[in-house]
């Protein structure tokens, strides 16, 4: 297996290997994660690429079949930690260590990176329509996402670099981070937190906080669930990823600390870790859930092509139903909706926060 022992400090699945209940929690975690997200993950991108016609697929859509590749890739990959939590022991070799954590901190990033760019794009489509009209070219966003993913893997380079097969004092062999000096553990978990967390958290809130005021200022009857939804985005995001950065947190000043406070941080983030990352797993199993609750009127009436007619929907400005007070505008732009169109109950979350434009005529 090619185990080391040289690392300043030992994550937390010793820990959790100790513990039964721990254990099952993160089987349990990791096995939800899976049965719902990869298989959902899997149909929306069938759904887009298949029974899509490619002349309907918006940048939306590039979006979201990105999205979806990202977290379904994180997904396929749970076999491997399950199998470590039922034996308690890492059965496969230093490179399958270092190329597991190494895709899934990748797909992380530009999980990430995704949701975030999405919220922007939805920011301005609703509080800039012009700009947003000017810019959101299909082209510009293929330059994006390639930027996305180029950055998620030169920021998961860490991952690939500390990455090691560790034989603890019991004999079991772990797949943890080992970092040879304490200011590389520091570097590493530092630069995680901020760059996947504390950023992307910033702008997706300011972003959506910028929307929902936006929304505020027109008078419908269902605005009370496009705010339920949008709230359930940023909540979704904060509670599956701020324990996982909070262990972070605690693992970086263990290692500015000393004594006794050291020790008790340390042995914080070890008990943390292991269950952090498997709540963590279920971020990328959330999307189509929420793709359901949005589109949930196509169901009964598209069965398994729903999420087509969802996105191919939003795509040509659902233009192919007929909305009171939905008029083309004068000045070139695509679409143009009319208060009385906003308050339509079955477009109002989707329209507000996914379509193209939101033009008030």
């Amino acid at each position: 297996i090619g185990a080391t022992n040289n690392c300043t400090h030992t994550s937390g699945n010793s820990t959790l290997l100790s513990s039964p209940t721990s254990s099952v929690t993160g089987i349990v975690f990791l096995l939800l994660a899976a049965l719902i997200g990869l298989p959902g993950n899997l149909f929306v991108i069938w759904s887009i690429l298949w029974k899509m016609k490619p002349s309907h697929r918006s940048v939306t859509c590039l979006l979201v079949v990105n999205l979806a590749v990202a977290d379904g890739v994180v997904l396929l990959l749970t076999p491997f930690f399950i199998i470590f939590l039922i034996f308690k022991n890492w059965l496969f070799s230093l490179a399958v260590c270092k190329g597991v954590y190494y895709l899934c901190c990748i797909n992380m990033f530009a999980s990430i990176f995704i949701i975030t760019l999405m919220s922007v794009d939805r920011c301005l489509a609703v509080n800039q329509p012009y700009f947003s009209q000017a810019i959101r070219k299909k082209h510009l966003v293929v330059k994006i996402l390639s930027g996305i993913w180029v950055a998620a893997i030169l920021l998961s380079i860490p991952a690939l670099l500390f990455r090691q097969v560790v034989k603890d004092p019991s004999g079991r062999y772990i797949c943890e981070p080992c970092h040879p000096r304490p200011s590389l553990t520091i570097f590493h978990f530092t630069l995680e937190t901020v760059v996947a967390f504390v950023i992307p958290f910033t702008i997706i809130v300011g972003c959506y906080s910028a929307v929902l005021i936006r929304l505020r200022g027109v008078k419908r009857r269902q605005g009370a669930r496009t705010e339920k939804l949008i709230v359930a985005i940023v909540i979704c995001f904060a509670v599956l990823w701020v324990p996982y950065h909070i262990v972070n947190v605690l693992q970086v000043a263990s290692n500015l600390s000393s004594g006794r406070t050291a020790e008790r941080l340390g042995q914080a983030w070890k008990s943390g870790r292991a269950g952090a990352t498997a709540l963590a797993f279920l971020s990328s199993s959330i999307n189509p859930v929420l793709y359901v609750f949005v589109a949930g009127n196509l169901i009964k009436t598209s069965g398994a092509n729903f999420i087509a007619q969802f996105f191919e929907g939003a795509s040509d400005g659902l233009g192919r139903r007929s909305h009171s007070g939905l008029t083309a505008a004068p000045w070139g732009l695509k679409q143009c909706v009319s208060p009385a169109w906003l308050r339509d109950a079955q477009h109002s979350i989707w329209d507000l926060l996914y379509t193209k434009h939101v033009l008030y005529c």
